[in-house]
């Protein structure tokens, strides 16, 4: 009989599990899946969106995420009053996405943005400042004509680019054959040949770039509200709190006692070892950085010998199999000063880099320009000294610093926790409640007022009051002004804008750039970047060239 029960007892037991198994609730499939992947098996997760097998799966997740939302808010609204049974239209636009963000990774992987972000945009900055000033000298005297020609159009005068109007006006054919350029290198060829297919993604590029982003982000009140941002909350906003919240002041005179004596010297005591842990944590931290400064490689940024030239991806070869390494050269820099991009398929073979890869590239050297032009240091002998001493220091110690401005770089902002942060932010604010949020309003004249003396004075409380006039002249209101200005007028901006988007393309795809009428422009590029005697100013970067465009 005990035989018997046995049987039962498990068969009720397996039972049992079935049940509960049963009874166990599945999660719910993702929108990335249910939207891109309806094919796909409940239990298996989604495909790798990079090719980089050190990409995290948190970052994987988020891209789908966005590209899910982006679909859904700006495809799927009209593809679903064309036909409602059609379900693989989605899924094949992201296998277009898979194939260009792989080879874009590639190309970004292999290019190194160093010479981009120290040397490139702060010369860019540098020779924006000078030539709005220079321009604004012009405005009231015989050279505008007695007033008669705007600022704009002087500026113009000084920074002439084919994209661009004197009235900031953006030339969309020529964002147009370059963004075809750009689709020709990273789409595969069965993808790029039919015209409707590449027309429809080269003009929605064409409208989030050209039409969206630029014009926005060269309006003086977003550069304006982008700093006042980060810089943070103000110092006085403390002062603005009811008196009710602040602690109570004792009116009546401090006793002394043996009680508030002891009390004095424990926290004296505390703030000493807060002071003494502070300084052991940092001088740790300072030999931990110096130790991965000094590494002899950098292991994000891939390099390509020197010997190897650079070469232009073939039309018949899928760049996705054939993503070639992207050698970094400063010839395609000294292009994208002179803004001249490639609309043919290729481009003759371009000489390789003279210079030994441990020659230096003083990084540092075009941030403190900048910054000296900014503040206008020359013109006071207190900023002189003090911006000559800092350069001398940073000159004595050149390779190290290029060394340790590159870590910073690519372990501070162009790391995967950053990127994914930005993704992150994109899609929240994009996407506020899973679809397309309302557009932002531009403020008022009165409000752009009221942001443009926020930010002067946030600026003022970054100064400390002792140092301020040496640093900021006798008036550090009126320079700081000054510093502002010239960013103060959206025609101008716009001119910057499209020297900055030159370059970057220029650094992913280098074979976009062609010689212009200076033929050995390269070399002069070359020879100054590596000469390490006097100051070179960036004015011999910028306008160097003629701006043409190829037929």
């Amino acid at each position: 009989m005990a035989g018997n029960l046995r049987p039962q007892v498990a068969r009720s037991s397996h039972s049992t599990s079935n049940s509960s198994n049963a009874t166990k609730p599945q999660q719910p499939a993702t929108l990335a899946k249910r939207l891109l992947f309806p094919n796909l098996p409940p239990g298996l997760d989604l495909p790798p969106l990079f090719a980089s097998p050190s990409c995290s799966p948190e970052l994987n997740a988020e891209a789908y995420d966005f590209i899910a939302l982006a679909l859904r808010a700006f495809v799927n609204t009209w593809w679903t009053k064309i036909t409602r049974y059609d379900k693989e239209f989605l899924p094949e636009i992201t296998t277009i996405l898979t194939n260009v963000s792989r080879t874009l990774e590639t190309r970004l992987l292999s290019t190194d943005f160093s010479p981009l972000i120290f040397s490139v945009v702060p010369a860019l900055i540098t020779q924006h400042y000078r030539d709005y000033r220079h321009a604004a000298s012009k405005v009231c005297t015989s050279y505008a004509m007695g007033g008669a020609v705007p600022l704009p159009h002087l500026f113009h005068q000084l920074q002439p680019h084919v994209a661009v109007s004197a009235e900031g006006r953006i030339d969309e054919e020529y964002f147009r054959q370059a963004f075809d350029h750009v689709l020709k290198l990273c789409l595969p060829p069965q993808d790029y040949a039919p015209e409707a297919e590449r027309y429809m993604i080269r003009e929605i590029i064409l409208k989030v770039v050209v039409k969206d982003i630029m014009p926005r982000v060269t309006q003086p009140w977003f550069i304006q509200k982008t700093i006042l941002d980060l810089l943070g909350p103000s110092l006085d906003a403390q002062s603005d709190k009811p008196a009710d919240a602040l602690p109570p002041s004792h009116t009546h005179p401090a006793h002394f006692s043996f009680h508030s004596l002891l009390v004095f010297f424990l926290s004296a005591m505390q703030s000493v070892s807060g002071i003494g842990l502070a300084l052991i944590r940092t001088y740790k931290q300072t030999l931990s950085t110096i130790k991965l400064v000094n590494q002899p490689t950098h292991p994000a940024i891939n390099h390509r010998p020197a010997s190897e030239p650079s070469r232009t991806t073939p039309q018949t070869t899928s760049p996705v199999r054939s993503a070639r390494s992207v050698s970094l050269s400063s010839s395609a820099y000294a292009s994208a000063a002179s803004s001249t991009i490639s609309l043919r398929g290729g481009t003759p073979p371009r000489h390789p880099s003279k210079s030994s890869p441990n020659s230096f590239r003083h990084y540092a050297r075009e941030p403190l320009t900048m910054i000296s032009e900014l503040f206008a240091m020359r013109e006071r002998f207190a900023t002189s000294a003090a911006m000559h001493m800092l350069c001398m220091v940073c000159a004595a110690m050149t390779s190290f610093m290029d060394r340790l401005l590159t870590h910073v770089l690519y372990t501070r902002i162009l790391s995967a926790s950053s990127i994914l942060f930005i993704l992150r932010l994109s899609k929240h604010t994009l996407f506020p409640n899973g679809s397309p949020g309302p557009s932002p309003v531009d403020p008022t004249p009165e409000e752009q007022i009221t942001i443009r003396q926020q930010l002067l004075r946030r600026l003022r409380e970054q100064v400390p009051a002792l140092v301020a006039p040496v640093l900021l002249g006798p008036s550090p209101e009126r320079m700081l002004e000054e510093v502002i200005n010239p960013l103060g007028d959206a025609a101008c901006n716009m001119h910057l804008a499209v020297f900055i988007v030159d370059a970057l393309l220029l650094s992913i795809f280098p074979e976009m750039g062609v010689e212009g009428s200076g033929g050995n422009s390269d070399l002069e590029i070359l020879e100054r970047l590596d000469d390490d005697g006097g100051d070179w100013g960036p004015e011999m970067v910028v306008n160097r060239t003629t701006s043409t465009m190829a037929p």
